[in-house]
């Protein structure tokens, strides 16, 4: 019989691609209709803690975006962290090292 790791092992943490791939292959499998009971609540349990796993992933990379977008006097500059301000933000890179 195998053990799982408990809360103090040293497993590496699931990435949130990888929690987001297994959650919705769980939500294919439970719209499919053909798991019986306890077999639907165990991959139940198991969407909750990659619903989690997820949720984490995203607050620490929103942690990440609001430190990398402070100013120089270390105030949080306010932009919406939506596709257009990574597509201008990849444009002022790119157009740095330009003479011009």
């Amino acid at each position: 019989m195998m053990k799982k790791e408990g809360k103090g092992g040293r497993k590496k943490p699931e990435s949130f691609e990888d929690a987001l791939k297994r959650l919705e292959e769980i939500v294919q499998r439970m719209e499919s209709g053909d798991l019986a009971l306890e077999d639907s609540l165990g991959l139940f349990e198991e969407g909750v803690r990659l619903t989690r796993v997820c949720s984490q992933r995203l607050d620490e990379a929103e942690k990440k975006i609001d430190l990398l977008t402070r100013d120089e006097k270390g105030g949080v500059k306010a932009e919406p962290a939506g596709p257009d301000l990574f597509e201008q933000k990849i444009s002022d890179a790119e157009g740095e090292g330009e003479i011009g």
